[in-house]
């Protein structure tokens, strides 16, 4: 279902790009072009929004020929807009996009915000069965062809996008970093920028660090951070800590040099809390 605490809208617009139209919602509140797209999906059976922000001068004449590359990013409610966020906290990736766009700290690009399931949040972000938390029935092993095969497709068919893994990032935090990892490893040469923010990867004991060892083509750029207060106690907070280096260990092993790793451990940061950036 579509998850009804979304912000307030503009006007409908109707985008055409060759295929068949797409109405998109432009959200008010959201610093720059913000439109929302209602996505039914087949992989998932289910319908959600897609949040698609677009960078400064977009529509501008000059720029009509102009290709743009993609970050794509889960939980797409928390990204833009308090009004929709998780405990009314806002990632602001429209006001930090716009700012280093505008200072030329990194190239003009597409931002697409993939909105979670609701309830079945943890289900389709787990690629592994769990004993803890208790998840059997998971569908992560699917999001793969959900992103590549549906939201891919759909964000090229509206809009001005670039081709090929050097022009495409995904990335996400918590659970939403973990499928992300997953999409990267199961699926590569499509993802070239990974943004793995504070990844859960303690759930189905470690799978998918497990799994990651065997992984021989990762994307061109990977940023990884974590916090020292990720979890609710010392001990956890500095076991989530040792997931992360253990998998950063792993990727140094794959022949990713620091340039295309970065590693942030932040003293003290919570979840969702550690500074950094992917170009």
């Amino acid at each position: 279902m579509v998850q009804a605490n979304i912000p307030p809208m503009g006007r409908i617009q109707t985008i055409r790009n060759g295929a068949a139209p797409s109405a998109a919602m432009r959200a008010r509140g959201a610093t720059g072009d913000l439109r929302l797209h209602e996505f039914q999906s087949r992989v998932f059976r289910n319908t959600r929004f897609l949040r698609v922000w677009l960078p400064p001068n977009y529509d501008d004449a000059e720029n009509s020929g102009r290709r743009y590359p993609v970050l794509y990013l889960n939980d797409g409610q928390n990204l833009f807009e308090a009004a929709s966020s998780y405990a009314g906290v806002e990632w602001q990736v429209d006001e930090t996009a716009d700012r280093l766009i505008r200072e030329g700290g990194v190239p003009p690009m597409i931002i697409v915000g993939i909105d979670h399931a609701g309830k079945d949040r943890i289900r389709e972000y787990m690629p592994h069965r769990s004993m803890n938390p208790m998840m059997l029935r998971v569908q992560g092993r699917y999001y793969p062809d959900f992103l590549i095969k549906e939201v891919m497709p759909f964000v090229g068919r509206n809009y001005r996008v670039a081709a090929g893994p050097e022009n495409t990032g995904l990335g996400g935090s918590s659970l939403g970093a973990l499928i992300a990892l997953y999409t990267a490893m199961v699926r590569p040469g499509v993802i070239g920028r990974s943004l793995v923010e504070s990844p859960s990867l303690w759930v189905s004991h470690r799978q998918t660090i497990k799994e990651s060892r065997s992984v021989r083509i990762w994307p061109e750029r990977i940023y990884l951070g974590v916090g020292t207060a990720e979890a609710g106690s010392a001990e956890r907070s500095r076991s989530v800590v040792d997931d992360v280096r253990e998998l950063a260990a792993i990727l140094r092993r794959a022949v990713l040099s620091e340039k295309r790793l970065r590693l942030v451990i932040q003293d003290g940061a919570q979840r969702g809390r550690v500074g950094g950036a992917i170009s």
